[in-house]
């Protein structure tokens, strides 16, 4: 049975493999799940998974989601994305959405980056309850 550090070093390498010009190939990575999923080598269950959360991380940094508390002005969503795409790239798929209950402010998720300007983020950090 292989290792979980034999299944981690195997998916990185098959996750550099799907790789194509600094930007994932999608066809490649439909090509490696379906070859393991036939031949199903020993203990490849987690190697797909390792393999797996590497693919989704990867496509979790160009997914970009803006919560604000109220509607954003056409300029301010314009000078949100310049922003994200100046320090994320111009592949980056933003959405924003609204949510009453930050009360004011906004909160900014890019993959595993998080930007908490909220008012109920200050509050509870006031509160005590954020360390």
């Amino acid at each position: 049975m292989a290792t979980a550090k034999e299944n981690q070093r195997t998916a990185r390498k098959l996750f550099t493999a799907s790789m194509e010009d600094g930007k994932l190939n999608v066809d490649s990575v439909r090509k490696i799940v379906a070859k393991l999923s036939s031949e199903k080598p020993r203990g490849y269950l987690a190697l797909i998974n390792a393999y797996w959360r590497l693919v989704r991380l990867e496509l979790e940094k160009s997914q970009a989601l803006v919560e604000s508390a109220t509607p954003l002005t056409p300029e301010l969503k314009k000078q949100v994305q310049a922003d994200l795409e100046k320090k994320y790239g111009d592949q980056l798929n933003i959405e924003f959405t609204e949510d009453e209950e930050l009360l004011g402010g906004m909160k900014i998720k890019v993959g595993s980056d998080v930007w908490d300007g909220t008012v109920k983020n200050r509050l509870e950090r006031l509160s005590g309850k954020i360390g």
